[in-house]
């Protein structure tokens, strides 16, 4: 399931670039104390929705969204009940109103259009992180790795397999620094084929690494 929030302006000040950490700083508060905080990211966070760059930053004058989809219905209701205590983001923003949506009906195979880069990343022999881009042949089986993990952590069984759509000619990696740390991902659509149940899966949970801080969400 999915909640889209619909923002006021930021009416105080800019918001910095690197938003992300005061995004999901919020959205755990809103949480309370949850086991989310610490466990695998069966959620995903979107980026905001586009803003004007201004001053070395971003001003939203006619407000943003963004959205929250997770496997489990109970964190989504969670979120909504921390919100009727405080719509207060940051930056001079509140929430206004929600919009739930529910997944998609899916077929075998879909076409997932990315709201925020897909991030793969793996430890390598020196212990630093490596990371891979739609441009790497390998990145389809991390993909794929990586939401198969997330699927037998959430119980989930059935066939799944992820990769970049490489005919896309508009495809591009983009930085985005979270707790001071760069991380870089790709802007580029992934194919999914599987089993329905597990496309749905994938569209809740988004696509890659660190979806519980911004990446891989998906459209």
């Amino acid at each position: 399931m999915r909640i889209t929030f619909f923002t006021s302006p930021n009416l105080t000040r800019l918001v910095p670039f690197n938003y992300q950490q005061k995004l999901v700083g919020r959205l755990h508060k809103w949480l309370g104390e949850n086991a989310e905080h610490d466990s695998i990211s069966l959620y995903s966070v979107s980026w905001l929705g586009r803003g004007e760059v201004k001053s070395g930053a971003l001003s939203f004058p006619n407000g943003t969204s963004f959205h929250i989809s997770a496997a489990n219905d109970d964190l989504l209701a969670d979120v909504i009940e921390g919100l009727q205590t405080d719509t207060e983001i940051n930056w001079g923003m509140k929430v206004k109103s929600i919009m739930p949506q529910r997944e998609p009906v899916f077929e075998n195979s879909t076409r997932f259009i990315m709201q925020s880069p897909v991030l793969i990343k793996r430890k390598v022999e020196d212990g630093s992180q490596q990371f891979y881009y739609h441009t790497d042949e390998i990145s389809g089986q991390y993909m794929t790795e990586t939401m198969k993990a997330k699927m037998a952590f959430a119980g989930v069984e059935g066939d799944l397999s992820l990769r970049f759509d490489r005919t896309y000619d508009k495809a591009r990696i983009k930085m985005a620094t979270y707790r001071g740390i760069k991380n870089k991902g790709s802007l580029c659509p992934v194919i999914a084929e599987g089993d329905p149940h597990c496309l749905a899966f994938a569209w809740n949970v988004g696509i890659g690494n660190s979806t519980g801080i911004g990446f891989g969400a998906i459209k």
